[in-house]
């Protein structure tokens, strides 16, 4: 049987849905529309009959959140890349193709970004089996969405001539791609009945899409085959060799290649599909109700209209009262209102907040390591108090600190803690002292997640006050957590 192999973008860090979606806990991961992450319900769409286990590329940085999720979701990947530096879609895409290479060279590559919402997976995947054919005679097909309103902000595909009037997922040649345009223009071309929007998933061979990259990007194959040959094992991910990865471009895949080559296809999708790149596109694909309202979490809207309120805490009730065309997001550390036709100027409100180095611009209040994950509850002079979560079998770094002791207090499950030459267990409601300068380490021994709060006091509560002398996930000593 032959397979198409999904390949699945995660390394981006998108600024519009700040503020739940940050440099340090990007929207993919994040439940914005379901029960699931985006990046979740991703990879499951890309699954099932006909399709091998998926290959993400990602950061270093979100390494383990992919895993995480993707054990949730109880799939397997095939391989995790690990980019060096992010260099866009082009260089990301081409090392999964090249490392395909080595166990079919012939194989079919479908790449998708892991951020979109495409609610109909069996539609889907219907669609990428018609483009399949097409793509093994060595056409490289792209996905057009049928639009339903003149777009700004996202690219459009030309084609020949309109799609059938059922909007059949059948390829044909597609003419050019076009930017994200003015409002005039994309008025224009929602008239004319011949453009798609570009989805941004491609469907290719891997003898295509080398040949693509040897015709009109020959430097950028040589150097991205140098890296995926030095690449190297780390625990269950590959690393791309760092050197060669530092000379790449920053470039999408459309302007590398897409643009010059002339073998593209186009298969129209017409179900619904959204990048949900902006607060806009949440408030819309989340099913506004009689009167244009959605809430999430505790949020009550009072006379409202066409308005979006959302809390992402429990303990934070938004309120809204006689508002018309406004999102409002609450996070823990931070509120976004803003009115919903405003809603792409929320990644210069980012830039501002980073110009001022307000540390919400890219930091998530909840931060993830491969362990669990910590908040801090109270911060003050000399001292930090900290929820910690222990996934089950989990394990802290053996580790010291030079500037501030720790206070232990298990609130849920059981914790192994071991001090210097002592170990010992932690039960609910017990206690235990890490003295300043001490070795130790904390484990989750049982079946459930374990939660516990610290208290730390000290000269110095920074993340990078560590000594870290043994780690299970192979964590450098400069690593947090």
């Amino acid at each position: 049987m032959s397979f198409i192999y999904p390949v699945l973008l995660c390394g981006g860090s998108g600024t519009r849905l700040w503020p739940l979606s940050r440099k340090s806990y990007p929207k993919q991961f994040a439940q914005l529309t379901g029960c699931e992450s985006l990046f979740q319900a991703s990879a499951r769409r890309l699954s099932g009959p006909g399709f091998a286990p998926p290959m993400v590329v990602t950061g270093s940085d979100f390494r383990f959140i992919v895993t995480e999720q993707l054990a949730a979701a109880e799939i397997a990947p095939a391989a995790v890349l690990i980019e060096p530096a992010a260099r866009n879609t082009a260089p990301a895409i081409l090392a999964a193709a090249l490392v395909l290479e080595k166990s079919d060279p012939k194989g079919l590559v479908l790449v998708a970004p892991s951020d979109h919402v495409i609610p109909d997976d069996a539609s889907f995947r219907m669609a990428v089996q018609a483009a399949a054919q097409a793509a093994r005679e060595g056409r490289i097909v792209t996905f057009g969405i049928r639009p339903d309103r003149p777009e700004t902000g996202y690219g459009w595909l030309e084609l020949a001539t309109p799609p059938q009037t059922d909007f059949a997922p059948v390829p044909q040649p597609l003419v050019r791609f076009v930017e994200k345009p003015d409002a005039a223009t994309a008025a224009a071309l929602l008239a004319s009945g011949r453009y798609l929007w570009n989805a941004g998933i491609f469907l290719f061979s891997v003898p295509a899409i080398v040949a693509a990259f040897e015709a009109h990007a020959p430097g950028m194959l040589k150097d991205v085959r140098a890296a995926v040959s030095g690449a190297k094992a780390d625990l269950d991910f590959t690393r791309l060799a760092p050197d060669p990865w530092s000379d790449l471009d920053d470039v999408s895949l459309d302007y590398a290649v897409m643009e010059k080559v002339e073998n593209l296809s186009v298969v129209p999708y017409p179900g619904t599909w959204s990048d949900l790149g902006g607060w806009d596109a949440v408030w819309r694909e989340s099913g506004p109700d009689e009167t244009g309202v959605v809430s999430h979490g505790p949020a009550i809207a009072i006379d409202c209209a066409d308005t979006l309120l959302r809390s992402e805490a429990d303990s934070l009730q938004v309120v809204g009262i006689g508002l018309k065309d406004i999102v409002a997001v609450a996070m823990p550390d931070a509120v976004l209102v803003a009115h919903r036709d405003r809603a792409q100027d929320v990644k210069l409100a980012v830039a501002e907040l980073k110009q001022r180095s307000v540390i919400q611009a890219e930091t998530f209040p909840r931060d993830h390591r491969p362990w669990g994950w910590f908040e801090s509850l109270v911060v003050g002079d000399r001292f930090q108090v900290k929820r910690i979560v222990v996934h089950p079998g989990a394990a802290l770094s053996l580790q010291s600190h030079h500037h501030r002791s720790e206070h232990w207090i298990v609130v849920e499950g059981t914790a192994r803690v071991m001090i210097g030459d002592e170990t010992r267990l932690v039960t609910e409601n017990q206690s235990v002292y890490i003295p300043l300068g001490a070795v130790h380490r904390m484990e989750n021994p049982g079946k459930m997640p374990m939660v516990l709060i610290e208290v730390q006091t000290g000269s110095y509560l920074g993340e990078d006050d560590i000594t870290r002398y043994d780690d299970v996930y192979g964590r450098s000593q400069g690593a947090k957590g």
